[in-house]
């Protein structure tokens, strides 16, 4: 199956999903935003379920690209990784909620189509953030494991914040700044 075929029908299922919302498009719809035969779209995914569950996948694995490229930066000082890994969850839980009101149906955890996406999600994010932790240290109240769960927490209240993406970096210095037991500064 060409990946830039699959592609362009995530692509309208996606146009799609800011139109009309998970339960109301159809794959007539999928296929209209295509501009092909709904047979046609059908070779590329089940159906709408699949097609859902793909994009919902594919908008979390680009997000969990970016989180990992900003924890593997080793140039960087541990705080800069940090808040690179919790920029990529708040820019697409941004994305998601600014684009319409309907594209956030895709980071719910309860939801049955993506759900497992959405919690799979955080759980490497807590992953990453963890290792970051154990390598940098934590203070002695605090394990590395629940270091990434406070950062999370953080990123999670930010999510529905005015102005949210401008105040991830001082409330990441400020949160880092404890848990790590030294002076943080913004260094982008």
């Amino acid at each position: 199956m060409p990946a830039d075929r699959l592609d362009e029908v995530l692509d309208a299922t996606y146009t799609c999903l800011t139109r009309y919302g998970v339960r109301r498009t159809t794959m007539d719809d999928i296929a209209s935003a295509m501009g092909v035969s709904r047979s046609a779209v059908y070779q590329y995914v089940s159906g709408k379920d699949d097609a859902f569950r793909q994009l919902a996948g594919r908008l979390h694995d680009r997000a969990l690209v970016r989180a990992r490229s900003a924890a593997a930066d080793l140039d960087a000082p541990c705080a800069t990784r940090v808040r690179g890994v919790l920029a990529a969850k708040l820019d697409l839980v941004l994305q998601l909620s600014g684009d319409s009101p309907h594209t956030a149906e895709l980071l719910d955890e309860q939801a049955r189509l993506f759900g497992g996406i959405c919690t799979g999600f955080t759980a490497d994010l807590q992953s990453l953030l963890t290792a970051l932790f154990t390598e940098a240290g934590t203070g002695e109240a605090v394990t590395p494991a629940q270091a990434a769960d406070i950062c999370i927490a953080l990123v999670v209240g930010l999510e529905s914040a005015p102005d949210s993406r401008r105040l991830l970096d001082p409330a990441s210095d400020a949160l880092l700044a404890g848990l790590l037991g030294t002076s943080v500064g913004t260094s982008r």
